[in-house]
């Protein structure tokens, strides 16, 4: 886990090096990605008794498949930790609405991601969770300047029955661009 994604906090003074260390660590894991499994659904028998931290970290190793929905929407886990999913998205034309800014639609499947995947690092084996409910606020809108951008979800709570989560969209700026929370069930998973 890298330092800066440690926090949902902004850095106090962004440097003119975040966006160059950002696409570098992009490029390595696309180049991880790459040489793994591919996207795709994992099964009972690539998952075994894992846990939903060392789930993640496989998946993040290209040792189990990444989800399809990253290529369609152009954006990748970066990070991955206990509570902590950080996923970064690059905007582009395809992603935009008619009036030339990324769709509201992207940056709710962003940062549903890092909330989703923050609270799947905290799940036991053979436990699984939904969603059961999304909050976000769109406070800047992304332009076609904006050339990445990253969900950083963190766990606030993991019960047996309910957990709860927040992340921030920002830019390697520190251009905070939304922020959400989540609320997810969470059950055991049917067995076979």
């Amino acid at each position: 886990m890298t330092q800066t994604t440690a926090t949902l906090s902004p850095s106090a003074a962004p440097r003119a090096s975040d966006l160059e260390r950002w696409l570098a660590e992009e490029a390595a894991v696309h180049e991880r990605l790459g040489q793994g499994v591919g996207p795709g659904v994992a099964t009972r028998a690539q998952i075994g008794q894992k846990n939903g931290l060392e789930m993640m970290q496989a998946m993040l190793r290209g040792e189990l498949p990444y989800a399809p929905i990253a290529q369609t929407l152009d954006f990748s886990l970066i990070d991955i930790g206990e509570g902590l999913a950080v996923f970064q998205g690059r905007p582009g034309p395809q992603h935009f609405n008619p009036m030339g800014t990324v769709h509201g639609g992207w940056f709710a499947t962003l940062l549903d991601s890092a909330l989703g995947c923050a609270i799947h690092t905290r799940m036991l084996p053979g436990r699984g969770y939904t969603t059961a409910e999304l909050g976000i606020n769109l406070v800047k809108a992304i332009t076609p300047k904006v050339q990445r951008v990253r969900a950083i979800g963190q766990v606030i709570h993991c019960g047996r029955q309910l957990a709860t989560a927040e992340a921030r969209l920002v830019g390697p700026d520190g251009t905070l661009y939304a922020h959400a929370t989540t609320t997810c069930l969470v059950f055991d998973l049917p067995a076979g």
